[in-house]
């Protein structure tokens, strides 16, 4: 360092810190330590220099540089006067890297600095340290690998690494510090295998590694220390089994190895530990049933066995595990009942045995486990009632699951009781009834009660949940709610961010007080008998993400306050009886990923500020309105499309060469117009297409012969048209049959009929035949709507069809002249 240099650090910093930087100025030339206490003073100052706080929380390391055993973090040796034993640095927001002179602390038994934010790499001059014992860098943002020098620190007991983003591999030479007793490297990004090494510490009684992208098999080793209590090893890519050791530890603790790929059977050895208290194995592959219980003073307090292959019925020895807290066996292939023995376990607090195939009804004393905080049952075929007093014999619930089941009779009103409930999903089963009052559930965060057979009464229900101020979820759909829809709504928590409403049967219109829901991200109203405008206060929803209101009796115009909805990703309209231009405003949805108009009375001319939707991927459907005037040529602006449909309108002119720069489309359909002139070359493009219908237009010209060049093309259909030349024939593996299907052979394939010839020509003279001398006659056109339906919406996941057609569609394309003429 210059002395220019120096005079210029001089001024930003105490006189202490700039000593220190002279002092360490003139040790660069040489980095190891001396035999006196300067030695340890140079190197704080170093470490002082390369670390900085915002907090100003090394404030005391400005004092009489004498005295720096005073300095705050910093301990010193009783024995060696003024040698540095132990930095202790936690939680002092510090930034920057750990210098190498860290590495001339020679003395130091203890480096304590996690919770942090320290970046770079862990310097190898750690090796230096002889007499360190432990080390904790953990909860920093640390990269690079870690160093295999720490392998020459032979007294190191315990390294914390955990949450930093350190790679590589773990060293195998740490197997050589033989006085290990805790190594924890969790929540990183450390890939290869376990060293085999790591097993055969003799003193070894924790291993984090939990959270890495670690791959092989668990050492074989591991296990063979008599001082082994915690394994974690959760979140990684291991395979193959649980290795016998391991299994048979008799100090082991905790055994922790959900989320890897280990399979082959669970070890009876485990279920027998004198020892083991908590076994977390979820989410691996497992099989076989559960070990048999020799044991009957099981320590075992967590048992997580979900999402495995586990096979058999759940013992009735379970109970026999009077010990545990939690019991979750959710997402395996178990049979036969609930077993009653399982009221035998007094304090089990969490049951979860969702998504299995058990049967029969559940026993009655389940019902009367009062320390159930949580209770999972869905997805399975149990039947019965729920006893009229739950809410008072579970008083301490507050999640219960039980959808997916058999489950009738009425949902008991003591569950209001139930102070503590947050969570309620009685979704798909056979409840009926009125729904009842949850008011005063002050925690209700919850409601599924969707798809079953519930009425609304005089809808006091849905007064009652405006006390929720919680309730984040609202799921009623698929019941039979009827009568017209409350003002009271708009009433409901301002937290609320998902309202499912949709196949209800429910009338009357949206209240215009709806904008009060201003959390709301999900509305599906869909598959009611809602009428009137939609209100213009709809716009006032700034996270509405899903708006679905199809197959109602909606009238009136698009407000133009849809276009302020700027987190919209999908709005469905279709099956109603809309009118009016399509607003511009939409353009302003610059998120949207679908938008299907379809099946509506829509005039006027399609605005060219759709086509400036670049995130519209999942679908566009303008179909069977009343639009007119010609296509405009920003179409080709929408170049994540997937699915097209623009077709029965009025549209006119011809079809935009810049539609061939749509790239992604899946399906294109177009017929039912009035478009003229030639198919465009610049379709080549389209390579990726599976349905493309351009029938019942005025189109001329020569049918283009790269269409052969369509290896995925399931349907072509030109029929209707004034094309001449013939259809292409593709290379042997495209379309049904190595070649471009004909409309009826498709269409009859998909609807299990028996292949024919057929009566629609797509060659050259084709014409209006069979009675089409035109556009399709009403009677017509409601055969495609009654058997197509639109793309509907698809909660939590987005299916298509066969041939592209998305939702209740039956997964069938159809509206060309074939079709039509079934």
């Amino acid at each position: 360092m210059s002395p220019q240099a120096l005079g210029t650090l001089s001024s930003s910093l105490p006189l202490v810190l700039v000593l220190c930087s002279l002092v360490y100025a003139s040790s660069l030339d040489s980095i190891a330590p001396q035999n006196d206490s300067n030695t340890d003073l140079h190197a704080l100052c170093c470490l002082k220099l390369h670390l900085t706080t915002s907090a100003g929380l090394l404030v005391s390391w400005k004092n009489d540089s004498l005295q720096f055993c005073s300095w705050s973090g910093v301990t010193c040796s009783k024995r060696h006067a003024s040698r540095v034993i132990a930095l202790d640095l936690e939680s002092l927001d510090l930034d920057g890297q750990i210098p190498p002179c860290i590495g001339n602390l020679t003395f130091l038994t203890k480096i304590h600095i996690p919770n942090n934010q320290l970046t770079g790499q862990i310097p190898p001059e750690l090796g230096q340290l002889n007499r360190l014992r432990y080390l904790n860098l953990s909860t920093n943002n640390l990269t690079g690998r870690i160093p295999s020098t720490l392998s020459s620190c032979v007294h190191l007991q315990t390294i914390h690494l955990g949450s930093n983003s350190l790679d590589g591999v773990i060293p195998p030479s740490l197997s050589q510090c033989s006085d290990m007793q805790q190594l924890s490297l969790g929540h990183n990004k450390l890939s290869g295998g376990i060293p085999e090494g790591l097993g055969m510490l003799r003193n070894l009684a924790v291993l984090r590694l939990a959270t890495n992208s670690l791959t092989g098999s668990i050492p074989r080793s591991l296990g063979s220390s008599s001082s082994l209590h915690s394994v974690v090893l959760t979140n990684n890519s291991l395979t193959g089994p649980i290795p016998p050791l391991l299994a048979n530890s008799s100090s082991l603790q905790l055994l922790a190895l959900s989320n890897n790929h280990l399979s082959g059977e669970i070890p009876p050895a485990l279920f027998n530990s004198t020892s083991l208290q908590k076994l977390l194995l979820g989410t691996n592959s497992f099989a076989g049933s559960i070990p048999a219980l020799l044991n009957i003073d099981s320590p075992l307090q967590y048992l997580i066995l979900q999402s495995n292959n586990l096979s058999g019925t759940i013992p009735s020895f379970i109970g026999n595990f009077s010990s545990l807290r939690w019991l979750l066996l959710g997402d395996n292939n178990f049979q036969g009942n609930i077993p009653m023995s399982i009221d035998e376990i007094r304090n089990l607090e969490i049951l979860d045995i969702t998504y299995n195939f058990l049967t029969g009804s559940v026993p009655a004393s389940l019902y009367n486990m009062s320390a159930l905080t949580y209770l999972g049952m869905a997805t399975n075929n149990l039947v019965g009632e729920l006893p009229h007093n739950i809410g008072y014999t579970l008083p301490s619930i507050q999640t219960l699951i039980m959808q997916g089941n058999q489950f009738q009779g009425q949902i008991p009103t003591s569950l209001a009781n139930t102070t503590n409930l947050q969570v309620i999903n009685l979704r798909n089963n056979a409840f009926h009834g009125i729904v009842p009052s949850f008011g005063i559930l002050p925690s209700l965060v919850d409601l599924n009660l969707g798809k079953n057979q519930l009425e609304a009464g005089d809808w006091s229900f849905l007064s009652s949940l405006t006390n929720c101020t919680q309730l984040v979820n609202l799921r009623l759909d698929a019941n039979i709610l009827q009568g017209v829809l409350p003002s009271v709504v708009a009433g409901l928590s301002k937290s609320i961010e998902v309202l499912l409403l949709r196949s209800n049967k429910i009338s009357g219109t949206i209240p215009h007080e709806i904008e009060h829901l201003t959390g709301l991200k999900l509305l599906y109203m869909e598959r009611n008998l809602l009428t009137g405008n939609l209100p213009e206060s709809i716009g006032n929803l700034p996270n509405l993400f899903v708006l679905s209101l199809s197959q109602n009796k909606f009238s009136g115009q698009i407000p133009l306050s849809v276009g302020n909805l700027s987190q919209l990703s999908e709005l469905y309209l279709q099956e109603n009886s809309l009118s009016g231009p399509i607003p511009e405003a939409l353009g302003d949805c610059k998120k949207l990923h679908i938008l299907n108009l379809s099946c509506n009375s829509f005039n006027g001319s399609i605005p060219k500020e759709l086509f400036t939707l670049s995130d519209l991927s999942e679908g566009l459907d303008l179909s069977h309105n009343q639009l007119s005037g010609e296509i405009p040529m920003e179409i080709g602006e929408l170049i994540n499309l997937g699915p097209l449909n623009i077709s029965y309108n009025q549209l006119s002119g011809q079809i935009p060469s810049t539609l061939g720069q749509c790239v992604q489309l899946e399906s294109l359909h177009m017929e039912g117009n009035r478009l003229h002139g030639r198919i465009p070359q610049s379709f080549v493009n389209l390579r990726g297409i599976t349905v493309m219908d351009l029938s019942q237009n005025n189109l001329t010209g020569e049918i283009p012969e790269f269409l052969k060049l369509f290896k995925s093309m399931k349907l072509l259909n030109l029929s209707f048209n004034n094309l001449e030349g013939s259809v292409p024939r593709p290379r042997r593996g495209g379309g049904c049959g190595g070649r471009i299907p004909t409309a009826t052979e498709c269409l009859g394939a998909a609807d299990g009929r028996a292949r024919g010839p057929c009566p629609v020509s797509l060659v050259a003279g084709g014409g209006r035949r069979r009675g089409f001398g035109g556009s399709p006659t009403t009677s017509e056109i409601h055969v495609v709507r009654r058997r197509c339906g639109g793309w509907g919406p698809l909660l939590f996941q987005k299916r298509w069809g066969a041939l592209g057609c998305r939702g209740g569609g039956g997964g069938r394309v159809v509206g060309s002249a074939a079709d039509l003429a079934i």
